[in-house]
């Protein structure tokens, strides 16, 4: 049996607002936008690539707005990820790795992947932290534990 994770609710303020961010700064893909009266509505976006979708709105959610926290989002190169989000009006932290000591400024070295992250705030205060998966890294390595089994 599948269980496939394809809808997050993330808890906002102000629909419009996030629908916005969502929209032009991040560059998610409109799926829904449906109200049913004034206590009821949805709003579901994808970002560019994924199978899971988001949903904000009204009615849907018990959470408050700004609590979700950790959400990842994957991309295959950190760097040209950060410039676009800066050049969409986005405010993330700067990449970072961790090492031997903790938490380090800058991207992995290696460019291993799962290894480099930035973080970014949407308008409630909700948090995502955008991942550097490089698919062809990881491809290698299961080709590599392949060979080596």
């Amino acid at each position: 049996m599948d269980y496939t994770l394809e809808l997050m609710v993330v808890p906002v303020s102000d629909v419009d607002r996030a629908k916005a961010f969502y929209l032009d700064q991040m560059g998610f893909k409109l799926e829904v936008d449906s109200s049913n009266g004034p206590d009821f509505r949805v709003v579901q976006l994808t970002p560019q690539g994924s199978a899971c979708s988001i949903a904000i709105g009204t009615g849907i959610g018990q959470m408050e707005p700004g609590s979700l926290h950790g959400l990842h989002l994957c991309v295959d190169d950190i760097e040209a990820a950060h410039a676009e989000l800066v050049e969409n009006g986005v405010d993330p932290s700067e990449p970072f790795h961790f090492g031997a000591t903790g938490q380090i400024p800058g991207v992995d070295p290696e460019r291993r992947s799962y290894s480099t992250f930035f973080t970014i705030r949407d308008p409630d205060g909700n948090t995502w932290l955008v991942q550097e998966v490089r698919r062809d890294w990881v491809l290698r390595q299961v080709k590599r534990d392949e060979v080596l089994a």
